[in-house]
């Protein structure tokens, strides 16, 4: 479940906007404790804080006073948008100046976005 090379704050953030994202962490429901976190995963507390305080910055997860952190109203579509535009940046961009200097437009992509798609369904269910 820990990733090499990557801060253990993030990846403690990332696990919970994933969970946010599948939906086994509803909104207004509450959010682990960093001591949980830290039992979970054996690190320290204050990482767990960290990557738990970075989700209350973005406004994520909010503070009930003696209770806990909880997911906020609007968490899994903020996250999805937040998602939506890395991929755009990271998968989407690159695709659009590869396409343009093969001279392809966008109904090629789509086009072949479109046969990929078909193409992965019909395999998914068999063997290779």
């Amino acid at each position: 479940m820990i990733e090499e090379g990557k801060p253990l704050f993030l990846q403690i953030s990332e696990q919970i906007e994933d969970s946010i994202l599948d939906g086994s962490l509803v909104e207004e429901s509450q959010a682990p404790s960093t001591n949980e976190l830290a039992a979970f995963y054996r690190i320290n507390p204050a990482t767990a804080a960290k990557g738990v305080a970075m989700l209350a910055d973005k406004a994520v997860l909010y503070k009930r006073r003696g209770i806990g952190m909880f997911v906020a109203t609007g968490a899994r579509e903020l996250l999805l948008g937040e998602r939506r535009a890395a991929f755009a940046d990271r998968y989407l961009d690159p695709l659009l100046a590869e396409a343009r200097t093969l001279g392809l437009g966008a109904e090629d992509l789509a086009t072949m976005l479109r046969e990929r798609a078909a193409a992965s369904t019909t395999t998914e269910g068999n063997p290779a």
